[in-house]
């Protein structure tokens, strides 16, 4: 395979997230049917994160931060025809670095078909998590 461009400087558009999201299987989880919600997701992460083959957008994290305690890490995705590549590995360390790794914390909250994935590469299980649900 070709090598995977990572970036975080490059404009993602609704569709290619949109597209991404569906051949991520994250698309069950994210409002990919409210154009105007995946606007400001996209508006609003102050660290996104992106991996490209050859133009087509294969990953992306995007993440919500203070750089300087926490970094809350709220989708990554990776297509599927891409994933086990470590792909979803180097967009969470660079996501982690642009934050300051020494600084923040990240967090995430996993996706239930996601949470084995997330100790293989190292990051540590924390069970006292509390959420109030949207309305």
């Amino acid at each position: 395979m070709d090598q995977i461009e990572y970036r975080s400087d490059k404009t993602v558009t609704s569709e290619e997230f949109i597209s991404l999201l569906h051949r991520s299987t994250l698309a069950e989880r994210r409002p990919v049917n409210d154009l105007s919600k995946i606007e400001k997701m996209l508006a609003h992460g102050n660290i996104i994160i992106t991996a490209w083959h050859k133009g087509l957008l294969v990953g992306i994290s995007r993440a919500l931060s203070d750089f300087s305690f926490c970094c809350y890490l709220s989708d990554i995705a990776v297509d599927t025809a891409y994933q086990k590549k470590g792909i979803g590995k180097e967009l969470i360390r660079l996501t982690h670095q642009i934050a300051g790794e020494n600084d923040t914390t990240l967090i995430l909250l996993a996706a239930p078909k996601a949470a084995s994935y997330y100790p293989k590469i190292g990051m540590d299980r924390f069970s006292d998590c509390f959420i109030i649900k949207r309305k």
